[in-house]
């Protein structure tokens, strides 16, 4: 008994050389071999979604935390702003490294250079906090000018 494919191409003498009435046994397997199916796209996509929802939290955190810095001054204020100013920070400029920097080597470079400044940042704005007197009185220090 013929299929309803091999029916077509046994009565259409049009269809008879063409790849639709080949079975896929006979020459389409290299094909099928060379397709990879992996899941590496939609974890990448969670973990990018996750991060812009990151994000986009901490730059709302940070409306909130200018003005409440501005009437609660104090050291967890001080320590808040340093965490998220430089979170913020390095998140803007990692966006800028992957934008605009290109090739295996310089991407390291510049990754590793981006890490050392938000950490170097983060280290001197707790120092700032700890033997000075903080960004909040700082700032108020500058207005007062």
């Amino acid at each position: 008994m013929l299929g309803c494919t091999q029916f077509v191409c046994a009565k259409a003498s049009i269809f008879r050389g063409s790849g639709l009435c080949t079975p896929l046994s006979q020459g389409y397997l290299p094909l099928l071999s060379q397709l990879h199916a992996s899941s590496l796209p939609v974890a990448g996509s969670k973990a990018a979604s996750l991060h812009w929802t990151g994000e986009r939290a901490v730059s709302v955190l940070l409306l909130g935390l200018l003005p409440a810095a501005y009437l609660y001054p104090g050291p967890a204020m001080d320590y808040s702003l340093a965490a998220t100013l430089t979170l913020h920070g390095h998140w803007g400029l990692g966006q800028i490294v992957t934008d605009y920097v290109h090739g295996e080597t310089s991407i390291k470079l510049a990754n590793t250079g981006l890490y050392m400044l938000s950490a170097l940042t983060f280290a001197g704005l707790c120092y700032f906090n700890y033997h000075d007197v903080g960004i909040c009185r700082a700032v108020a220090m500058l207005w007062s000018l």
